[in-house]
């Protein structure tokens, strides 16, 4: 009878769940694979004969709602134990309806077999976690409430480590600030989104780059179904834990949207309208956020209403040792590393030196896909395998159980890898303190249009002025081929990507060095200087770092992009160009690290869009978000003693 009352319980939770969520087409189910279900059956058992599992336990927060988590305890009872705790806006439900199967579990027995308690819990408004969903698991005091339960837990020792990768590590940097006492440890991966304002960077999570818009917020909010009541079931007061628990067994928690073609539907303009153009729900995009704050496309890189969210700014302290890990070909690998530097900087010195970074050659959250021969988009950028288990075993056993093993004295404080070396190398500080900087001049007889033109790249910058003129259409944009970016649609494709096609384009500038005499290590920061000119009021410049073989194959490192009218500062009023006049554009730093062997080329592009990785500037000197008309472009870069337009590398002399 017992286990009739909790079906029929969930079969009416069920109802009550539909009805919450939005009425779009669901995905065709998977068809089961044996050998699959065998492996996560008995991973399953594996896990049940080592754990306590407890399903479904709502942790109550200072407002009456109450956040949802599964708890994986060692069965030896006979001692307290710390916790590894992984919050996310993400479904981690154990059940895989279209399989009939446990999920991999995984993660939880590797937990588990080492000692440690596994907590995973949704944020709030997402699945079972009742209240409203805002990015980051706003409010922040939810994470006080939650660390707070878990701590004073009799099973628990009072320690707890954090752990997770994209928005399941971004929100761990201001709660980390907050100087919780059971927090001991975090390991943030791949948490560009979490970085607000620091240094010189004010992308404000991944919303900008350089004052533009990166579009991937769009296409993530809906594909991952983070519209209006998705994914939020609606359950009534006191449903009992074996009901929910039956409920997450007999239903597919992932809410379905239908699907989006994004390299159709990015075009769609006034980009404020992107999301509900597909379908979509207004949501905290579009309309206020549950906190009564500003849409998010409505603010400018400097908006106060940034710093009231979960974002982490330079301003907050950090004193929590931190495993940083980070990629080349992610986001937002700069204002990472310039958030690692900050911690470094100001945290208590012994802290400060509990501080470490590993830089992969990988896109964003793909450091176990790392293989003897990695492909970061089209090209092998050789064997990039780290032990990532053995290094977060280390980390978490010697600051959660005071156990040093010895691994973490050999570790250096900045593992990076370097891409055309292929070889991971090390350094105690980022940069190396052995990278010097080196200058390059943008030069050319005034036509460095395209592939075919005459761009050069020189040790000097050229005595006179002959400036390369292109048009920029904001409806005929250079289009995105490669790069550090995730979540923008299957078309999309990231990583390194052959440029050719691009830089035949005669708005695109081209630069380069000839072939190379001997090889050139580039790692740290890149800076590029450029003195623009506009008829426009207001438009965009684009930058991209490129390896050039031998062969002639191009393939893109790093790009940026500036949006003028922030040319004075992003603290400052907009700026704007008068025609025939000439302005100095300083581009944030990019990072990376590569060998530019004997024999290829360095090379720059020049150009005003990269879309749909950034929004097109339609060059009107308007808000850009709330317009579906441009105005061409007619745009310059010169270069001279007067005008040096530069890149400064960061290179390494062996």
């Amino acid at each position: 009878m017992k286990l009739q009352r909790i079906l029929l319980n969930a079969s009416l939770l069920i109802g009550f769940f539909w009805l919450a969520l939005p009425h779009t087409s669901h995905a065709q189910a998977r068809t089961p694979d044996a050998q699959l279900i065998a492996h996560r059956n008995q991973i399953e058992s594996e896990l049940e004969s080592v754990a306590i599992i407890d399903r479904k336990v709502m942790i109550p927060m200072r407002d009456g709602k109450r956040m949802q988590a599964d708890i994986y305890r060692p069965k030896d009872q006979s001692k307290k134990y710390p916790i590894i705790f992984s919050r996310t806006p993400y479904n981690f439900n154990y059940w895989d309806i279209s399989l009939g199967a446990p999920r991999d579990m995984s993660r939880e027995l590797d937990a588990v077999k080492h000692g440690y308690i596994y907590i995973e819990m949704n944020e709030r408004g997402r699945y079972f976690s009742e209240g409203d969903y805002d990015i980051l698991g706003v409010p922040l005091t939810d994470s006080d409430d939650e660390l707070d339960w878990m701590s004073a837990q009799p099973w628990s020792t009072g320690k707890v480590g954090l752990v997770g990768c994209s928005s399941t590590a971004e929100w761990q940097l201001n709660v980390a600030s907050r100087g919780n006492k059971a927090l001991a440890a975090i390991i943030p991966m791949s948490y560009g989104a979490g970085v607000g304002k620091v240094g010189p960077y004010y992308e404000q999570g991944n919303w900008f780059r350089g004052g533009a818009i990166q579009l991937l917020f769009p296409s993530w909010l809906h594909d991952y179904g983070f519209e209006v009541n998705d994914a939020k079931p609606n359950f009534p007061a006191g449903t009992s834990q074996e009901a929910l628990i039956a409920a997450a067994k007999l239903w597919d928690l992932d809410a379905h949207p239908a699907h989006v073609d994004w390299s159709k539907a990015y075009w769609h303009l006034p980009i404020k309208d992107l999301l509900t153009s597909v379908g979509g729900a207004h949501n905290i995009y579009s309309d206020k956020t549950p906190s009564g704050e500003k849409a998010m496309i409505e603010r400018g890189p400097n908006d106060p209403a940034w710093l009231k969210g979960g974002l982490w700014n330079e301003k907050l302290r950090i004193n929590v040792p931190g495993l940083w890990l980070m990629t080349w070909y992610d986001i937002s690998v700069a204002p990472n590393l310039a958030a690692y530097n900050q911690v470094r900087k100001t945290a208590d010195p012994a802290i400060a030196d509990e501080q470490y970074a590993v830089i992969a050659p990988v896109p964003h959250c793909s450091y176990w896909g790392a293989s003897e021969h990695t492909k970061v988009g089209e090209r092998d950028l050789g064997d990039a395998r780290l032990d990532y288990e053995a290094l977060t075993w280390a980390w978490f056993d010697r600051f959660l159980k005071n156990e040093d093993k010895g691994l973490l004295a050999k570790t250096p404080k900045v593992q990076y890898y370097t891409m055309g070396l292929n070889k991971w190398q090390s350094s105690d500080v980022w940069p190396p303190a052995n990278a010097k900087p080196m200058t390059l001049y943008l030069a050319s007889n005034g036509r460095a249009n395209s592939l075919n033109g005459d761009g050069a790249l020189k040790p000097a910058s050229p005595a006179e002025d002959k400036a390369d003129s292109f048009t920029y259409d904001p409806m005929n944009p250079v289009m995105t081929n490669g790069g550090g970016f995730c979540c923008m649609g299957a078309d999309a494709k990231p990583g390194a990507q052959e440029q050719r096609a691009t830089e035949a384009r005669e708005d695109v500038l081209v630069y380069s060095t000839g072939p190379l005499d001997k090889g050139l290590e580039v790692s740290g920061p890149i800076d590029v200087t450029l003195y623009v000119g506009s008829d426009a009021k207001d438009t965009d410049f684009t930058i991209k770092l490129v390896d050039v073989y031998p062969d002639g194959t191009a393939y893109n490192v790093d790009d940026n992009i500036q949006r003028a009218r922030y040319r004075d500062g992003y603290d400052k009023p907009p700026v704007w160009f008068e025609k025939d006049k000439v302005y100095k554009l300083s581009f944030q730093p990019m990072q990376t690290s590569i060998l530019f062997p004997a024999g290829h080329q360095l090379r720059i592009e020049v150009s005003s869009s990269n879309f749909p990785r950034y929004d097109r500037n339609l060059n009107t000197g308007g808000n850009n978000f709330d317009e579906s008309k441009g105005v061409v472009a007619h745009n310059a870069v010169h270069h001279s003693a007067k005008y040096p337009s530069s890149v400064t590398l960061s290179v390494v002399e062996k």
